[in-house]
């Protein structure tokens, strides 16, 4: 029975992803039926006229077709439809860093709620002040990854810190990873290679602070990567942990991928380099400017508010038409 319902989920997902090339091809093959009629009346004395007024507009709207056919045609990002793990921490400019970081976040918490996600903090390390020293949250919803994976890079900040004060403007950062996550069927861990270990919950401010010794940290000895969870309930933990690790070594084999893919093309949007400065937030000018394609908007506020749509979907289409360029050569 169990198999059943996921043979029935697969499909179902595999539909959902078909429908829309589908949908475009009918509508282009239609659009074309539509101009040899038209043009089939040109030579009928009573139907010329409406040929005539028809004819262009339909004519018109063909390269409008043929784009989001090619759109629709372009190989799709298999984790786009993914959850993701959303990891921020600060870079470079102490205090105010991290107290950037902690925008950056509510930034994130809240375009996630204006697109009806689910976001859970799933660890998140606190300073006194208020700022982040690291944060990692799960977000759930309709193509997650999609939207959020160009934001992943070195995000920078000018503005004077609430700690300064001669009021001097100051430049700081701080870094962001989104990773699609990854299921068990991706990531395979020998229990061999990791190891795994159980400590109170610690931290300036951290939200789980003075709780019971069940926070866990997983060492996967290969590579390296450490994941730690401070939720009340060790099982729990210890599922997140996994978790989080399946996501990260899921990741990493991915850029792995994606390098080697890379190597002999020019860099694209959201490839690269994740300590590649990717945007600038200056608070003095009110500017938020995208250096990967040259973006700059002066609505800061609204942006810090959750409102990326419009810079999402720039970062989105650039990478399209580099996609249909690569394509086309």
């Amino acid at each position: 029975m169990a198999e059943g319902t996921g043979d029935i989920a697969a499909l179902g997902k595999e539909y959902a992803e078909i429908r829309p090339v589908v949908e475009q091809i009918t509508a282009y093959r239609t659009l074309l039926d539509d101009i040899a009629e038209a043009e089939a009346m040109m030579s009928d004395p009573d139907m010329r006229e409406l040929a005539e007024e028809e004819l262009p507009q339909l004519k018109a709207a063909l390269p409008k077709a043929e784009h989001a056919l090619q759109l629709a045609l372009l190989p799709k990002d298999a984790a786009d439809a993914r959850p993701a793990m959303l990891e921020i921490r600060p870079g470079t400019g102490g205090e105010e860093a991290a107290l950037f970081a902690g925008d950056l976040l509510r930034m994130y918490q809240r375009f996630s709620e204006a697109h009806g996600w689910r976001f859970e903090i799933i660890e998140e390390q606190a300073t006194e002040l208020g700022g982040i020293k690291e944060v990692v949250a799960h977000i759930t919803g309709a193509s997650v990854f999609a939207r959020l994976k160009f934001e992943s890079g070195v995000h920078r900040v000018q503005r004077v810190p609430a700690t300064e004060s001669g009021g001097r403007i100051h430049t700081s950062a701080a870094t962001v990873a989104v990773l699609p996550e990854a299921e068990d069927v991706d990531i395979k861990i020998d229990p061999g290679d990791i190891r795994i270990d159980t400590m109170r919950s610690s931290g300036a401010g951290g939200q789980h602070v003075n709780t019971t010794d069940s926070a866990v940290r997983i060492t996967h000895l290969p590579t390296g990567i450490v994941v730690t969870s401070s939720e009340k309930s060790q099982h729990r933990n210890r599922e997140i942990a996994m978790q989080v690790l399946r996501t990260r070594l899921f990741d990493a084999e991915r850029q792995k991928i994606d390098s080697e893919r890379s190597a002999n093309r020019k860099s694209q949007v959201g490839s690269g380099d994740r300590s590649e400065r990717i945007r600038t937030y200056n608070f003095p000018q009110g500017r938020m400017t995208d250096h990967r394609i040259n973006l700059t908007l002066y609505k800061l506020d609204q942006v810090m508010q959750g409102d990326l749509d419009e810079i999402i979907d720039a970062l989105t289409a650039d990478a399209q038409a580099a996609a249909l360029a690569e394509m086309a050569e």
